[in-house]
């Protein structure tokens, strides 16, 4: 609840030191590689790594290259060669992978080789022989990859810590893991206000990575409360940056992992609402807006949103009422019926031969 008070005395744009992405804020950043059924093609120059490693450049990266025992975070897909058959991806599972340069393992050290040529936000395509991947062997548990297969990566290194000793997230304490992560947080605050924006967000899911569900299982009571002050702002924070992107779903689901801690927390509500009134789900946008209101009922920028969607209702009305009359034009007018003096002479006449014959009838009896 700490978190929806101090949203209830401040606007939900400005900055109150854990969430500094605004709804106004421009933000770049490339949008996730679809998930395709083979690996990339592309025609980029071919670099030779190693012997048994080629890369090909996807998408520029920025920075330094990391060094060795650089604690790197990346996002991958792994095909074997022959078969095109994909055996893993990071992307789908939603876990970015944590690999330590120099202290992978063996069947990882062609993939260490290529992301050691990698620099932050880079994106590459790597070729590396079986030797230096799942070797003679194979591997027949998880993931399941033939003997001798050489394997084709699709990586993308999010980022890296340098650290001389390489400790591994799985070596650290909670509050080493919960300070890490708040050091990135920190530093992608920095760097958006410095507008670069590419690299803040790569700091932010960075610190998620530190604050995985594995870890989060464990925790209980004050630590608990500690890493969900730094993991959600980073959720909130990739959300306002994915709605100016007009990634809606994306930012639905950024806002969806917030709520699933705290229903009330009103930026997560406020800004999935602004998705899905994006996407044109009034209705659940609506809903997500008047729950906001509740815990935050002064706010300007909810009472905007309201008023806009019932503007947008008004006219959505409006709209439809033209095009009804557009199809099928303005209802006729009834015309006065012309009466036909002969008809109802004949008419006339057979009730009066009726009577007659009434008549009749009674007398004879």
């Amino acid at each position: 609840m700490a978190e929806v008070n101090e949203q209830q005395s401040q606007p939900l744009g400005e900055d109150n030191g854990n969430e500094i992405a605004t709804e106004n804020a421009a933000f770049v950043h490339e949008e996730p590689p679809q998930d395709a059924n083979g690996p990339p093609r592309i025609d980029s120059e071919v670099e030779i790594l190693h012997e048994k490693v080629t890369k090909q450049i996807i998408k520029e990266g920025h920075g330094q290259n990391p060094s060795k025992y650089s604690t790197c975070f990346l996002h991958y897909r792994a095909w074997t060669e022959s078969t095109q058959h994909k055996f893993e991806d990071t992307w789908e599972e939603q876990r970015p992978l944590e690999l330590v340069l120099g202290k992978e393992k063996n069947e990882m050290t062609g993939l260490a080789i290529g992301l050691s040529s990698m620099k932050s936000g880079e994106r590459a395509r790597l070729h590396v022989g079986w030797e230096l991947g799942y070797g003679k062997e194979g591997s027949f548990s998880f993931p399941n990859v033939p003997p001798m297969a050489d394997i084709i990566y699709e990586v993308e290194l999010i980022g890296f810590d340098e650290t001389k000793e390489g400790k591994a997230r799985a070596d650290m304490t909670v509050e080493e893991r919960i300070g890490s992560a708040d050091r990135r947080k920190m530093d992608g605050n920095a760097l958006f206000k410095e507008e670069k924006l590419e690299e803040a967000m790569q700091q932010y899911e960075m610190a998620i990575a530190y604050m995985g569900d594995d870890f989060m299982f464990q925790l209980f009571g004050k630590y608990r409360d500690m890493a969900l002050a730094v993991k959600n702002p980073c959720h909130l924070n990739m959300a306002a940056c994915l709605i100016k992107l007009e990634r809606y779903d994306e930012a639905i689901m950024q806002c969806s992992i917030v709520l699933a801690e705290d229903e009330n927390n009103v930026k997560a509500l406020f800004r999935r609402g602004k998705a899905r009134a994006e996407l044109g789900q009034t209705d659940a946008a609506r809903a997500d807006f008047l729950k906001a209101r509740k815990f935050a009922p002064e706010n300007k920028a909810i009472a905007r949103e309201l008023r806009l969607l019932a503007e947008h209702d008004k006219a959505l009305y409006q709209k439809q009422k033209e095009i009804y009359k557009g199809l099928f034009g303005p209802r006729p007018e009834p015309k006065p019926k012309r009466s036909n003096w002969l008809v109802l002479f004949w008419h006339w006449l057979l009730s009066l031969f009726y009577r007659l014959f009434k008549r009749g009838a009674h007398k004879v009896d």
